[in-house]
């Protein structure tokens, strides 16, 4: 039997115990990683987690995670401003890293990130891999095969995140410490608001498909100021309407929003071309979506548990510090995710369009292992 990679899990927040603990902690999964260690900062909460799912070690604080020498990644599931921070620390302790969405705030963060691993040979995988699933990937093949035609423009966007959608979830809304999560957080800088939590999958499905942009402006402010959690008014310090255009070369333009109501089915483009278009995961009669469709580890055990693309993303790290089988969910690709985030921003305060500084290796045709049947 392969060795077991020891696991840190970082956060018993609502992405740690659905998307982390609640996979890790099937049998399957079990039979390639160990479940080592988990920390949090509320007194009793990495505890209770810790024996609901069979963790080994509890610890309330992360640096003593980072101690123990049975824990070889960790899967970072904390509020978002703190990620780069914790990044550091865990490269500084040795270890590989997967990152919950988004994996920093700013582009220079990142930067740091992938060098200082690079430079200790650790490896960093940053979610979402969202062109692990197959839908986007038959998109990919339909744009660079020429079925489009030349693209002329797209539009993607979502509403979730921006409203009450926080402060409803499962592990917020119950009475006991693994229940009663605060998602404070959601609202307040560095690392809140819609755009850099679930805006992060839109654009990760669009750069995917389209590739790299190359320029952006925007505009943004808040449309809904304060919330109630429980007996708790959180006022809003994050933008939740921002509407971005990107340019993407050659007069091709889309359309990026984040906005309080109104969405794109899957947080899926809208492509528009002089040959075709892709408009609800659909080329014209055919479906781009398959129901058997499965990301390479979500089997039957994983595919009707809430957060299976980041248990996708984890084992991502662990077949690539386990056996060295490469990765598409990259950091690169995350960083350029981010620039986009940050120069958005920086569009709509100053009213200047941004040029975008990074870029990434989108998949080439011959990588994509999917078939249109057109």
């Amino acid at each position: 039997m392969t060795k077991r990679i020891g696991i840190g899990v970082v956060g018993a927040g609502a992405i740690g115990l659905r998307g982390a603990l609640t996979h890790l902690s099937q049998p399957d999964a079990q039979e390639r990683v160990k479940l080592a260690a988990i920390c949090d900062p509320v007194p009793g909460r990495a505890k209770a987690a810790a024996e609901k799912f069979g963790v080994d070690k509890a610890y309330e604080s992360y640096e003593e995670l980072l101690a123990d020498p049975a824990v070889e990644i960790v899967t970072i599931c904390t509020p978002i401003g703190l990620h780069y921070e914790q990044g550091l620390q865990a490269l500084e302790a040795g270890k590989h890293i997967h990152f919950n969405k988004t994996m920093t705030t700013k582009v220079s963060e990142a930067t740091d990130l992938i060098e200082k691993a690079a430079a200790r040979n650790l490896q960093i995988v940053a979610s979402p891999g969202m062109m692990l699933h197959p839908v986007n990937r038959r998109m990919r093949r339909l744009l660079l095969d020429g079925s489009l035609g030349q693209l002329a423009w797209a539009i993607t966007g979502t509403s979730a995140g921006s409203g009450t959608y926080h402060l409803n979830e499962e592990y917020r809304t119950g009475n006991d410490i693994l229940t009663t999560v605060n998602p404070e957080w959601y609202y307040k800088k560095p690392g809140g608001g819609p755009m850099y939590d679930v805006s992060v999958y839109a654009l990760h499905n669009l750069t995917g498909i389209l590739g790299p942009a190359k320029r952006i402006t925007a505009m943004s402010g808040i449309g809904i100021p304060e919330h109630k959690f429980r007996d708790q008014t959180i006022i809003n310090e994050m933008d939740d309407s921002t509407t971005m255009l990107l340019d993407f070369g050659n007069s091709f333009h889309v359309i990026v929003y984040t906005t309080i109501a109104g969405t794109i089915t899957d947080w899926l483009p809208n492509v528009y071309g002089t040959s075709g278009a892709i408009i609800g995961a659909k080329f014209g009669d055919v479906a781009l979506r398959n129901p058997a469709d499965r990301q390479p580890h979500v089997n039957d055990l994983h595919i009707n548990l809430d957060e299976s693309h980041v248990y996708e993303d984890i084992m991502q790290l662990v077949d690539l510090v386990a056996d060295g089988k490469p990765t598409i969910v990259t950091a690169e690709h995350a960083r350029h995710v981010i620039d986009i985030i940050e120069s958005g921003y920086r569009a709509a305060a100053t009213g200047q369009t941004q040029e975008l500084t990074t870029t990434f290796q989108p998949l080439t045709i011959d990588e994509l292992d999917v078939a249109v049947q057109i």
